[in-house]
């Protein structure tokens, strides 16, 4: 998930590698607790994700990468913290953007990813930003999946 919030914030793309290795990885995470209803349950909410995706990409307000990396999120996640998944995530998506909006959070934006050896993006008006939302993703996806270990 780091590496995915890192390649979204650096290049405005997440490998498709990412997505697939975390699809791969699911079932060793699962075996600690493995139960059948739990995985039929994990995989049907993925799925009922990248479909409702899949629709927002086909109108333009999702990236691919995007919709990939939130269904294995989901996957992750299960049926108990898909709901707050979403929730976190599109809260910190919308803190994400109106941070962009601002001309200092641009700025910022600029140039951290300088630092990291890319070209500032090109804005085809004033206020247009492209938003990394792969960093609200995977923000959101490691305090949900990480959150019952630490209470």
């Amino acid at each position: 998930m780091a590496a995915a919030a890192v390649e979204d914030f650096r290049r405005l793309v997440i490998p498709n590698l990412l997505p697939i290795l975390l699809c791969a990885l699911w079932p060793f995470y699962f075996a600690a607790a493995p139960s059948l209803y739990g995985a039929l349950a994990a995989i049907g909410c993925a799925l009922a994700v990248f479909i409702v995706g899949a629709v927002l990409f086909a109108r333009g307000y999702l990236g691919g990468g995007d919709v990939k990396l939130l269904s294995a999120a989901t996957l992750w996640a299960g049926p108990a913290g898909t709901p707050a998944l979403l929730m976190l995530t599109g809260v910190l998506g919308g803190a994400l953007a109106l941070f962009l909006l601002m001309p200092f959070g641009m700025h910022i934006a600029a140039a951290a990813r300088g630092m990291l050896g890319q070209p500032p993006i090109a804005t085809e008006r004033g206020l247009a930003m492209p938003v990394p939302y792969g960093v609200a993703i995977a923000s959101a996806a490691l305090i949900v999946t990480f959150h019952p270990y630490f209470d």
